[in-house]
């Protein structure tokens, strides 16, 4: 038997465990390679947004590509350090440290390169399906099949330089290691967990500090803050404050003696401790997955309810109105032709701004009059406005725009020619803005005021005119490409754009709901379709971690429930004591990832007016729940059935 036969059987030998590593690299080659499929397909330049959804897969590739470096490299210590056994007794039979190496280094280019044509030849076979199934959620026209030459030469040398480089790189593990080191394997005694109190105090400040810092004003330095110290603080979790709730947990001598709760409490103190690196990592992972689909959910969510709550189908505004009226005869041809009833809503707006007393900043507002809000309340779905005098004013705000805070009876100043402090005498909150999500707030005033600030010319106001088109025909069904409503309403946002371009008399802007509710949904479909995989990798990565991480303390398990059941434990108190110190590291990380992507993107969101986040994150962890419940299964299942082997 010659040396790549002697590696290539132990590879064959411990098929079993490094089946979860195999399966999971390969899984990164396959997306690597579809995403290189898309990218590098010589139609996406000339497809609309197809040079923007190629950039997105390019940093998603990028993305996968790093994570794949540090899963391999944490799963090939993993592996080296459960063979330090094996090792020793080699290198006492003679095997020098160069032998060993080469071993090490065939062994890992062997699974690599097995790992590299399986991800590829599964990315060949579902490269068709890719990008139908990418081109179909994005809304791009179709792209067909071709020989991805360039795809495979890039997938194959980047993934082939990474195995490479991580191989040389793991040498350094058994070279500082001696013989009776590695002879003494994963069976030294191990010391008690220890935990210091200041380091428990600094890690529940540094997580205090993460949640205080992501609920100020969004910024890059507060973004900072709150990333590195909610990760260096969720590190400290797990290595002190997690083993010092277990040290507490102990202190309850009823508790700690009813049933086995002695020996997986106890044993739990150890695991948590010597998995503090692993179980950090996954929370991490795990996190950063969970905000970025909840953040997309939460937006969708948003989006859908912008669509159903905004009353008027278009709105046609016009700036610089002149004596000539406009010729609106494209938009009731278009819509007489549809057939579809409307009615088409005139409304004077003036731009200002108004200013709290006291205060120096300034906010945009449009003016409207008394009788002109109340003709339209009926089509909004708004009760009306009382009658006012020409000291007071009502406030509609717009949640997506505005972030300040007004109250009733606040006093405020309407910065005209001659500025008029204003009583608000009522502050309306929508839950979206009746007008647009891009519409200015709404400041409701006296008919006789609003006719002085409109006829006298003020240099810190703006006059223009606004068309609100109701269609009920169209409040039904969220819209499609193929919807009447967008076809129709897409062709007049293109008139009305080239009517800006031959007519100087004024400027015209068109704005429609359903172009507003598919420009966002495309631009989530895109990031939808390109985390749905990053998670996937994400998620069967952390399974792989665990895994990893119970099959090398196995069979230091298998020695402990040995000695055991020759005192009297039974299969099913070994059963049940395993279960729960195997769901704890399972499902710690998702409760805290959680936890922590609530705390995180409930803020973030708040600001840009997304207040429903609750649904969107529970789903998305809950998704990530049933996932790992079913690696749980798997994982238990293999791990009690090879404990039940040692049992008397």
């Amino acid at each position: 038997m010659n040396f790549p036969q002697f590696a290539f059987n132990n590879v064959k030998r411990n098929s079993r465990a490094y089946f979860a590593f195999f399966l999971s690299s390969a899984f990164m080659v396959m997306i690597f390679f579809s995403y290189s499929v898309f990218i590098y397909h010589p139609g996406v330049a000339s497809i609309e947004l197809g040079t923007n959804s190629a950039a997105g897969m390019k940093i998603a590739s990028y993305i996968v590509f790093v994570f794949a470096f540090f899963f391999v490299l944490y799963s090939i210590s993993a592996f080296l350090k459960l063979r330090n056994l094996e090792f020793g007794i080699l290198m006492m039979l003679g095997a020098r440290s160069g032998q060993i190496n080469k071993l090490i280094l065939i062994e890992n280019m062997l699974i690599g390169l097995l790992s590299i044509v399986t991800g590829m030849s599964f990315g060949m076979l579902l490269s068709k399906l890719f990008l139908l199934l990418s081109t179909t959620i994005m809304g791009m026209d179709h792209l067909p099949f071709y020989w991805p030459v360039k795809p495979l030469l890039i997938t194959s040398i980047s993934f082939i330089s990474l195995f490479l480089v991580i191989s040389i790189f793991t040498l350094l593990f058994i070279r500082k290691h001696q013989v009776l080191d590695l002879l003494k394997g994963s069976v030294k005694p191990k010391k008690e967990p220890r935990v210091s109190w200041l380091l428990s105090l600094l890690g529940l400040l540094l997580l205090t500090a993460g949640a205080l810092a992501i609920r100020k004003q969004l910024s890059p330095i507060t973004l900072l803050v709150a990333a590195v110290t909610g990760i260096a603080g969720t590190y400290f979790f797990y290595s002190q404050l997690s083993v010092l709730g277990i040290r507490l947990l102990k202190l309850s001598r009823k508790r700690l003696w009813r049933g086995t709760n002695l020996l997986w409490i106890s044993e739990m103190s150890y695991k948590i401790k010597d998995n503090a690196r692993m179980l950090f990592l996954v929370t991490v992972v795990t996190s950063l997955a969970c905000m970025a689909s909840g953040f997309i959910l939460s937006i969708n969510q948003a989006n859908v309810e912008l669509y159903k709550n905004s009353p008027f189908a278009m709105e046609y505004s016009i700036y610089k109105p002149g004596k000539t009226p406009p010729d609106l005869e494209p938009i009731h041809n278009k819509l007489q032709n549809a057939k579809v009833e409307y009615t088409e809503n005139k409304i004077e707006l003036i731009s200002a701004s108004i200013q709290s007393l006291g205060k120096e900043a300034t906010q945009s507002i449009d003016l409207i009059s008394w009788s002109q809000f109340n003709q339209l309340t009926s089509k909004m779905d708004m009760s009306e406005v009382a009658p006012l005098s020409d000291k007071e004013a009502v406030l509609l705000l717009n949640p997506q725009v505005d972030s300040q805070n007004y109250t009733i009876n606040q006093k405020i100043l309407l910065k005209v020619q001659n500025d008029a402090e204003l009583m608000l005498k009522e502050v309306r909150i929508p839950k979206n803005h009746p007008m647009g999500q891009y519409s200015s707030s709404l400041l409701i005033v006296d008919d006789s005021l609003y006719k002085n600030i409109s006829s006298s010319a003020a240099k810190y106001t703006r006059s223009y005119v606004k068309y609100l088109y109701k269609i009920p025909a169209w409040d039904g069904p969220l819209p499609v490409d193929t919807s009447p409503e967008t076809i129709i309403t897409n062709e007049l946002i293109q008139w009305s754009r080239d009517s800006n371009n031959t007519n100087n008399q004024y400027i015209s802007i068109l704005n429609a709901r359903a172009d507003d509710y598919l420009t966002t949904k495309q631009g989530t479909a895109m990031l939808s379709f390109i985390g749905i995989f990053i998670a996937l990798i994400f998620s069967l990565s952390s399974a792989s971690f665990l895994f990893f991480k119970l099959h090398t303390e196995l069979n230091a398990d298998k020695q402990m429930y040995n000695a055991l059941s020759k005192i009297g434990l039974s299969v099913k108190e070994m059963s049940a004591s395993a279960t729960r110190q195997i769901s704890v590291l399972f499902y710690i990380p998702i409760i805290v990832a959680t936890i922590q992507t609530l705390v995180v993107i409930r803020p973030v969101l708040k600001q840009i007016s997304i207040t429903n986040v609750t649904v969107p994150v529970l789903i998305t962890s809950g998704a990530f729940l049933a996932v790992q419940t079913i690696y749980f299964i798997i994982a238990r299942s293999r791990y009690i059935q090879s404990l039940k082997k040692m049992m008397v």
